[in-house]
């Protein structure tokens, strides 16, 4: 069976830097108090009327350009986002648009913070099986115009950015490529963090009461999410690592989701794995869900963080409850 791996990488994030001074002139909150239970100190948001597909189109030419390939040799365009650019079609239909390449066949992924990793194993299965060559997979996010900016909302407005990473998978031509993908969700906590409305289980689907209920801004329960994070992230990673025996200490490098800080330092902490083992970006970012691991592996590449040959994990955790973990030979 043939093997797929990672011939280019891309990302693009707004110019707009959003600090937490600014979101303190805003809501009720402040610098210590975000860095201190978050980590993030920044994160960038849109102008105007731009969508995760928009923001994906450059991070796309960027991979295409360094896997060197064309739009017009795509097979495949899977687009991973919790916030598309509208209810449907999907934003993979509108960057295949305005990459001018009809015919190409689009997938979305809605598996929010795990979604890249999920996209990623779609499409390491579709060139496997010798149904596909090329295929774009992209996570891109736009949250900021969906935030509760008063205080009702501030514990999860603080955490979010705007951002788009890109991945074009080619046939692995040497030992270079994807060799295996874990996924997990369980679905009996899907309410532990989700953004309810609009929802066509609702009739209406929206109403003046729900908007004045903020039920069209996301919820989150916190401490849950993070107690379900900091188990299942150590726990995929090992299992994905033993499947195909390895250890943490063969681990070059471990890209997790960019949620929170403190949850990526703790799954560190108990993998037993070194600080220059695992690369965090939140600082610079938030939390940009399925365009966070994407971004946090175009600027390792381009680090140099990451050689050729290194094993390097990526491991997601998000809502759903959906995690999973990628294992690259890079």
């Amino acid at each position: 069976m043939r093997s797929s791996r990672i011939a280019g990488l891309g990302h693009f994030v707004p110019e707009r830097i959003v600090t937490n001074d600014d979101l303190a002139e805003l809501i009720d909150t402040s610098n210590e108090w975000i860095v201190q239970r978050t980590g993030i100190e920044q994160r960038r948001w849109v102008d105007g009327d731009v969508g995760p597909a928009d923001l994906a189109l450059q991070a796309s030419k960027d991979a295409l350009e360094e896997a060197g390939l064309s739009a017009k040799d795509l097979d495949m365009i899977i687009f991973a986002t919790l916030s598309p650019d509208i209810n449907f079609p999907g934003s993979s239909c509108l960057l295949q648009k305005s990459l001018g390449v009809p015919g190409v066949a689009t997938l979305d992924i809605r598996n929010q913070c795990t979604g890249f990793v999920y996209a990623l194993s779609v499409a390491d299965q579709f060139i496997k099986t010798g149904m596909m060559n090329h295929i774009l997979v992209v996570g891109g996010e736009v949250h900021s115009s969906g935030m509760d900016m008063t205080n009702r909302g501030r514990d999860v407005t603080v955490l979010f950015g705007d951002g788009a990473g890109a991945a074009v998978l080619t046939v692995a031509d040497d030992e270079s490529c994807i060799l295996d993908s874990k996924l997990h969700a369980d679905g009996s906590n899907y309410d532990v963090l989700m953004l309810e409305l609009p929802a066509s289980r609702l009739n209406p689907r929206l109403s003046p009461e729900m908007l004045d209920e903020g039920r069209h801004y996301p919820q989150m329960d916190g401490r849950k999410v993070f107690r379900n994070a900091v188990t299942e992230l150590p726990k995929v990673v090992t299992e994905v690592l033993e499947a195909n025996g390895y250890t943490t200490e063969d681990i070059d490098l471990l890209i997790p989701h960019q949620a929170n800080l403190r949850i990526n330092q703790m799954a560190a902490r108990t993998l037993g794995l070194r600080e220059d083992q695992v690369f965090n970006n939140i600082q610079k970012y938030g939390n940009t869900t399925a365009a966070s691991i994407p971004i946090a592996l175009h600027e390792a590449v381009e680090a140099g963080l990451i050689k050729k040959g290194d094993l390097v994990v990526l491991a997601a955790f998000g809502a759903g409850l959906t995690w999973g973990a990628n294992l690259i030979r890079w």
